[in-house]
């Protein structure tokens, strides 16, 4: 059976970085995220015996890196499933890959809901999100809707995502500015490794619980100062862990400093924006829905500023009836 789905990637308000165990990608610690509406990968999977190995495509690409995840992704499902049927694997995101926007996240949450359903799988949404973190650990985050929280967990099966409230919920939104279509030198699966080696690592693993209570209050009180506050500390937190790391991890260009430094300005100047960034150099600005085409004006006239992409709060992964082979 030919299966598509569509999976968004998702902006974490409260970031993980470090793995208490590696091979099932159980996280240090929980976060929280939202699914964006304008950052998506489309997949799809076909299992059938005319197909003498996997095949497998992304952005009309052969990757060997990618590749080799997303075999061993078909893997896990085929031993569920208890099948050896080869398949073939067509992906395409409509944003810049490994540039810290998750790509990984929404290829996973596709990958893993389209071949869990060619398969003839009923998996409830709780164990598609356990199945997707074995191939990227954020990817779990974009198969619930809206806004979502994912369980740090002391096993596999109690550390899964699922949704805080829906996408209708808060009237914010997420600006993606590109500053570099340029990929990442050491990827954040390499990165993760290297988290425990910072001074600091300990002293954020303490009061990282604290945080996402906060933030889950924040939230229900919709208080977009308190809100936007947390979020941007929390970034330049989780960067300060990258930063001393040993090897260091700098993902920041120099676009990078430059509009953090202007989103500070232009809260000064009296709109209300706020920074998160993931593991990459792309700046996520946060605003409420009404400051959108007011921070967008802002943004326009700056020359390193490759794309603009405004993003709302999203539904997670779903299926279409548009294949791509």
């Amino acid at each position: 059976m030919k299966i598509t789905a569509v999976a968004p990637s998702n902006i974490a308000f409260i970031k993980y970085w470090g793995r208490k165990n590696e091979d099932l990608k159980l996280p240090e610690n929980g976060s929280i995220s939202m699914n964006l509406s304008n950052l998506s990968t489309t997949t799809t999977v076909e299992f059938n015996d005319i197909y003498e190995k996997d095949e497998v495509v992304i952005d009309d690409t052969k990757k060997e890196t990618e590749e080799h995840k997303v075999i061993e992704h078909l893997d896990r499902i085929r031993k569920i499933a208890g099948i050896n049927k080869k398949a073939k694997v067509v992906s395409v995101n409509n944003f810049p890959s490994c540039t810290g926007l998750s790509s990984s996240a929404s290829g996973f949450a596709a990958l893993t809901v389209a071949m869990s359903k060619a398969l003839g799988l009923n998996l409830s949404e709780k164990e598609l999100t356990i199945l997707a973190r074995g191939g990227s650990g954020s990817s779990c985050r974009s198969i619930p809707d809206g806004f979502v929280e994912w369980n740090e967990g002391t096993s596999s099966d109690s550390s899964f995502a699922f949704s805080l409230y829906p996408t209708d919920y808060w009237d914010i939104s997420d600006v993606v500015a590109v500053v570099s279509n340029g990929q990442k030198d050491v990827s954040t699966t390499e990165g993760q490794k290297r988290a425990e080696s910072s001074p600091f690592y300990l002293t954020r693993k303490k009061h990282m619980q604290d945080k996402i209570n906060t933030c889950k209050k924040i939230l229900e009180k919709k208080d977009f100062t308190q809100f936007g506050e947390l979020i941007e500390a929390e970034a330049l937190e989780l960067h300060a862990i990258m930063l001393t790391s040993y090897p260091s991890l700098i993902y920041w260009t120099s676009g990078t400093l430059e509009l953090m430094k202007l989103t500070k300005k232009m809260r000064h100047e009296g709109l209300e924006v706020y920074f998160t960034i993931n593991t990459g150099q792309d700046i996520h600005l946060i605003v409420q829905k009404k400051d959108v085409e007011k921070l967008k004006t802002k943004l326009q006239p700056i020359d390193f500023i490759k794309k603009i992409i405004v993003n709302y709060p999203s539904d997670g992964t779903r299926f279409s009836d548009s294949h791509l082979f």
